[in-house]
């Protein structure tokens, strides 16, 4: 008999200046299935962020230009009424500013200020404290993990370096490599890393669902990531794409064997990390 599997929806970038209805549109089909959507909320998002191209990043599409510098989470009542009337909606601390490579930074007091900060502008905002940190762009420099770590139970990125960790994790690290395991543990916290964006307007349709059956099938738990605005060029709606995204969610539906959960749900023991 097969095992289960376990399939963490990780949706990137919601933030003062995210339309609730793109986020409607995406994930209806979802939530009327009863499977749960975790949001990494960015909690004050700064509205100049640029690519490294030097174009503005993606998710500040709705952008006026006549925003302040930065705008918490809090002052879209549209969209934290929108989150807090679907509660399969899960929230995640997604940085503070989202910076460019923010959470890169060395400077210890400035990364533990900006944590505080992000934690008190989404418990602001009505939508608690979040048990969850994802960094922008996956980036943490040693030192930002291991403040992160030290206050959240679970931390998702994309990968894990040696030459990244605090050395008194090199030998859970040096297990998890021996194993295989793309999912571990140190000290108090998860900490799982995902098969790269497989959701993404970077993928060519064609062959993104069989990637993604596969993925979900071959591990005990996939952490699938995509971001909310790469489904809208020029801020209209990418109807092929997003066509995937509820075919992904019709799949994940029609799977006995498969089962959506939250990051939650891993770290109160109701999924086991194996």
């Amino acid at each position: 008999m097969k095992s289960m599997r376990y399939v963490i929806l990780r949706d990137d970038d919601t933030n003062a200046l995210t339309p609730p209805e793109c986020l409607d549109y995406l994930y209806r089909p979802f939530l009327e299935r009863g499977m749960p959507v975790n949001l990494s909320v960015i909690p004050e998002v700064r509205t100049n962020v640029l690519q490294p191209d030097g174009q503005p990043e993606g998710f500040l599409m709705a952008r006026t230009g006549k925003e302040a510098a930065t705008v918490p989470i809090g002052e879209n009542s549209r969209l934290i009424s929108y989150l807090t009337a679907n509660e399969g909606y899960h929230i995640v601390q997604h940085g503070c500013h989202h910076d460019y490579l923010e959470f890169e930074r060395t400077d210890h007091d400035e990364v533990v200020r900006r944590l505080e900060h992000g934690a008190q502008r989404l418990l602001e905002a009505g939508l608690g404290r979040s048990r969850v940190f994802v960094a922008p762009y996956d980036r943490l420099s040693r030192d930002s993990l291991a403040a992160v770590a030290g206050r959240f139970e679970v931390v998702s990125t994309g990968w894990f370096e040696l030459r990244g960790l605090p050395c008194a994790w090199w030998p859970q690290y040096a297990m998890r490599t021996l194993r295989q395991r793309p999912h571990w543990k140190a000290g108090q916290s998860f900490l799982l890393s995902h098969p790269g964006c497989l959701l993404s307007h970077r993928r060519p349709l064609e062959t993104m669902l069989d990637a993604i059956r596969t993925t979900a099938e071959s591990q005990s738990v996939t952490v699938l990531v995509t971001h909310w605005w790469e489904y809208f060029i020029n801020n209209e709606p990418d109807k092929a794409f997003i066509d995937v995204l509820h075919q992904t969610a019709d799949y994940l539906a029609s799977e006995s064997g498969i089962r959506v959960v939250t990051f939650e749900d891993l770290a109160d023991g109701r999924v086991p990390l194996h």
